[in-house]
């Protein structure tokens, strides 16, 4: 039986949360935690090294509190088991030198160091002065970021060359349009000689980072094969999904789902263009269907679409407290990944949950494939989840509404949050569910081509499209074209991501797999008595789990 003073798996738990956000001032702006912090994370190896002592200390204490206290109650034992995964994956990641090769389009220290400015409140004049202070910082995080890669060259620990290039690109757009000095313009006059020069010490510092990258990196790594192999790959799965996959499997599920999909969007694409195919009824849709013109516009409109998917869907499908019917819709600065992307809010919800459409330079936005895209980064997808996670962190650990995301729950859940949209009858207009099932077979083609190109798989022999060829570059992005209407930019950039980020882009499709599996077991067990609202409540309420628990879980819901 657990004494009030006993150390338990969620306190460990919550204590490592408090001891990461120290280490990692990103965590800590995440959170909406350490008001008024100006420190930006430690890239270095050293810093790197602090983060792994850090989780090899709470593992010891865990490992201890379950000792002590025997059988522990349904709650604290799911803390522990996600606390322990979690823990294992990350230290697995930098015992294998992963933050020495941390360069992408997407997830890697460069985008940090933009990401943790747009956290950051910027209503008083004392929110401005710390917003100076930390660009002031900025130096000092790419100067140890650079060691790290340093280190790693000298290790012989390195990204591919497309990263590295990639980066560059990004670097350059930020540098070309100033965005440190963008980003202050609206600072108030009493800081703005002091704001002004430390967006010119952080763009100094983005500009060497590009130097070193461009006359360094790219001339060191020249050549690399963009592929990771079967362990690295395995390895960075299981950070993503919280398990230890069968990768043929998951290869195989992913073939069956472009099959079912196309078989799909080929009814749904007569509807739209009678006698087109999917992919020709898209570019007709993306040149003559229904648009928003305007950056400004697009956000309202995408502002107004969630608004209403809360109205519709609280009290019917979901049971939605205050603070969680409050998002934002804003446009992504320039410079980064072009698919959309969502940020939770803060815990106390003085910053909303955010959904961000990136621009990439258009000024026309067809709404077919919006509508399923921001049910998905919306509600009822990631802003409801990640929301609800807020709203009840007081019934679980921080850890588990924080930190100790997995991708293939969230992502997962967001990909059956579109699937569910399509349930309720909310795509009944034809171009908008061709855009649904057009997003359904991206994220089954991704299974495919990241498991594919990174283990050199060959296409299967039945297939039509060049059975028996080992996965490149090069046939993933025809593969993705001949899927896909999306524009020539978006598919690069997908590409690019997959090939850094290995084992991010599977976590969807297995990740709403799970959460499918769980509904179903727990449709299975209830019978007439299953509610579909007070599941989704309930599974919306338990906070992070990894793959290897998720379907269970579900399954034992009312």
């Amino acid at each position: 039986m657990l004494q009030e003073n006993d150390l338990t798996p969620c306190r460990i738990a919550d204590q490592h949360v408090d001891t990461i956000a120290d280490l990692n001032p990103l965590t800590a702006e995440m959170m909406g935690i350490r008001p008024g912090a100006d420190r930006l994370p430690d890239y270095s190896p050293d810093g790197l090294e602090a983060l792994a002592d850090a989780e090899r200390a709470t593992l010891a204490g865990l490992d201890a509190a379950v000792a002590a206290n025997g059988e522990l109650p349904a709650g604290e034992r799911r803390a522990a088991r996600l606390l322990r995964e979690r823990l294992t994956a990350s230290l697995a990641e930098h015992e294998s030198g992963e933050g020495l090769r941390n360069v992408s389009n997407l997830f890697c220290p460069v985008q940090h160091l933009r990401t943790i400015f747009l956290m950051m409140p910027r209503k008083t004049e004392e929110d401005w002065a710390v917003v100076a202070r930390r660009l002031r910082n900025v130096p000092a995080a790419v100067a140890g970021y650079q060691v790290a890669l340093r280190e790693g060259l000298d290790r012989g620990l390195h990204a591919a060359p497309r990263q590295a290039e990639t980066l560059v690109g990004q670097l350059g757009t930020w540098l070309d349009t100033d965005w440190y000095g963008t980003f202050t313009a609206d600072g108030p006059d009493r800081h703005r000689a002091e704001l002004t020069e430390a967006a010119r010490t952080g763009t100094r510092a983005l500009a060497e980072l590009k130097d070193f990258l461009t006359g360094t990196y790219l001339p060191a790594v020249a050549g690399t094969d963009d592929a990771v192999g079967r362990e690295r790959y395995a390895r960075l799965a299981r950070t993503w999904t919280g398990a230890d996959l069968d990768l043929e499997d998951a290869y195989a599920y992913g073939w069956e789902e472009v099959r079912r999909l196309a078989a799909e969007m080929a009814v749904a694409a007569d509807k739209v263009l009678p006698g087109a195919g999917p992919r020709a009824a898209g570019e007709y849709l993306n040149k003559h269907g229904e648009a928003v013109e305007g950056e400004e516009a697009i956000r309202v409109w995408l502002q107004q679409f969630m608004d209403r998917a809360i109205a519709d869907l609280d009290g019917t499908h979901f049971d939605l407290a205050e603070p969680v019917r409050r998002v934002e819709s804003m446009i992504a600065p320039p410079g980064g990944a072009a698919a959309p992307h969502y940020t939770a809010p803060s815990m106390d919800f003085s910053r909303p949950g955010r959904t961000w459409l990136p621009t990439m330079g258009e000024t026309r936005f067809p709404l077919w494939g919006l509508v399923s895209t921001w049910y998905h980064e919306g509600v009822p997808g990631h802003h409801l989840q990640l929301a609800q996670w807020r709203y009840v962190a007081d019934r679980l650990s921080t850890y588990q509404v924080t930190l100790g995301k997995v991708s293939a729950t969230t992502e997962g859940w967001a990909l059956y949050a579109e699937r569910l949209a399509d349930e309720l009858g909310l795509l009944t207009d034809p171009a908008h569910r061709l855009g649904y099932l057009e997003a359904q077979m991206l994220r089954a083609v991704r299974v495919v081509i990241d498991i594919g190109m990174h283990l050199k798989l060959r296409v299967p022999a039945g297939e039509s499209f060049h059975p028996g060829e080992v996965w490149t570059p090069a046939l993933a992005a025809e593969f993705f074209a001949l899927h896909s209407a999306a524009e020539p930019a978006h598919r690069d950039s997908e590409i690019v991501r997959y090939l850094g980020i290995p084992g991010q882009a599977i976590s969807y499709k297995l990740g709403e797999r799970a959460w499918l599996a769980g509904r179903e077991a727990a449709r299975a067990a209830r019978g007439t008595d299953f509610d579909l609202k007070s599941w989704h409540m309930s599974a919306l309420s338990l906070g992070s789990l990894g793959l290897d628990d998720l379907t269970d879980e579900l399954g034992q819901l009312s």
